[in-house]
């Protein structure tokens, strides 16, 4: 596992963007909305690591954030970006499946509102 403290990750709500930067510069990012229903959910919609940063652990570092980060305010995470979930797959304990219904309302979302990606 990298070692996360190599990497600021922010997390800009408003923008809805998590970011990495390294030596003040943005090394990778997931794109993502909230999705304020009942239950709300973070829901990661893509990453992206910028290719002179590739294989240094900064979209993995990225998903593991986001987990924390949703885990901290109660919510689940709905992985609708490719990466995240094929991270979430290999990673159970950190990332719990979110309810068939959340993922379908995200979709359905996503699909009515497709510049939320």
């Amino acid at each position: 596992m990298p070692d996360i403290s190599a990497f600021d990750i922010r997390d800009d709500r408003a923008k809805g963007l998590l970011e990495a930067y390294e030596g003040g510069e943005v090394t990778g990012r997931i794109a993502y909305f909230v999705l304020d229903s009942e239950p709300a959910a973070l829901v990661a919609v893509h990453t992206v690591v910028e290719a002179e940063h590739e294989g240094k652990g900064i979209a993995g570092s990225l998903v593991r954030e986001f987990y924390r980060i949703a885990a901290g305010e109660g919510v689940p995470v709905v992985p609708l970006c490719p990466y995240a979930a094929a991270w979430a797959e290999r990673h159970p304990a950190e990332a719990p499946a979110a309810p068939a219904g959340l993922v379908e309302e995200a979709k359905r979302r996503l699909r009515a509102e497709p510049h939320l990606w």
